[in-house]
């Protein structure tokens, strides 16, 4: 199925991407990399886009099972995370918050251990860092050290060397760049910070756009109503885990807002993580199984729709 919802990126591959000026150094590196690689070639960048997607699922798919956050093992959030990337066409081109995720969900693997870990000191630390290494891949991510602290104080209660040693984690990227900066006479704060700076996107406004809204909003709302539904069944660690992604969404909803120069949807697909998870529950709970098989053949019917008979594919 993921293949089947992904053929338009590889029938007809978008150009590569063309850089802003902002643009981080490890994603501006990757681009111009990939670009000497395959002459400009778009198709190494669908094939790169699909694995990351792939991959992603799979990543969230595992979480999800391994934490026991819903009543059994199946492979509904990977299958709701590949869904819900086809409903727009910009979270299936390369973008630096596409990387990102990749981190963002590892964060995620790291933070949910972290109740029952006695010493979590090199826990932390892996996180900070990982922090600080999607910064370098898109700035604006850097927000995602103050939802670590949120994180903290949901799964332990306040130490205040854990939170000293995060930020640890998250500088140590920037101590070594600057390190490369000064030593290479390439030293200039700007190099090392972009200045922030707060943009409304404007996507276009279409009849796709709001369609696909209603499927990427409605199965959500209705996956948090499962997920309440059952709460009382679930074992605290569970609930701290359902927590962690509903603050997450706070966050990655405002992210888009900062140093914003993309016109479509491209940032907005670090909030597919959370969308996924919930979803999924709409899929596994309703005790009519009408409702899953709807939604999800209606999403499906969407996506083909818009993919052969819409503009934005």
């Amino acid at each position: 199925m993921g293949i089947f919802i992904k053929l338009p990126i590889f029938a007809n591959p978008t150009p590569p991407p063309e850089l802003a000026n902002n643009a981080a150094i490890l994603y501006r590196e990757a681009v111009n990399f990939l670009k000497s690689v395959s002459k400009n070639d778009g198709l190494l960048f669908a094939v790169i886009t699909y694995f990351f997607l792939f991959t992603q699922a799979l990543q969230l798919n595992s979480l999800i099972n391994k934490n026991r956050m819903m009543q059994r093992l199946n492979f509904l959030p990977a299958t709701a995370y590949l869904v819900i990337t086809s409903l727009m066409p910009e979270w299936n081109h390369f973008s630096a918050p596409l990387m990102v995720n990749t981190l963002v969900l590892f964060i995620f693997s790291e933070l949910f251990k972290i109740s029952n870990q006695v010493s979590i000191k090199s826990t932390v630390y892996n996180i900070g860092v990982a922090v600080g290494l999607s910064s370098f891949i898109f700035f604006p991510s850097l927000i995602l050290f103050l939802w670590l602290i949120f994180a903290l104080l949901v799964m332990r209660s306040v130490r205040l060397n854990e939170w000293l040693i995060c930020l640890l984690g998250v500088t140590t990227p920037y101590y070594f760049y600057a390190a490369y900066l000064f030593f290479s006479d390439k030293w200039s704060w700007s190099h090392l910070f972009q200045p922030i700076n707060i943009a409304l996107p404007s996507p276009g406004q279409s009849i796709w756009l709001a369609i696909g809204g209603i499927l990427l909003v409605v199965p959500f709302l209705m996956g948090g109503y499962f997920v309440q539904e059952n709460l009382r069944k679930m074992l605290i660690q569970v609930r701290k885990n359902w927590s962690l992604l509903l603050i997450y969404l706070l966050f990655a909803l405002f992210i888009p807002f900062l140093n914003n120069t993309a016109e479509g949807l491209e940032n907005w697909i670090l909030i597919i993580v959370p969308f996924a998870a919930f979803h999924a529950c709409t899929y596994l709970y309703p005790p009519q199984r009408w409702i899953p098989v709807v939604i999800f053949w209606l999403s499906i019917l969407f996506i083909l729709i818009y993919q052969y008979g819409g503009t934005g594919w």
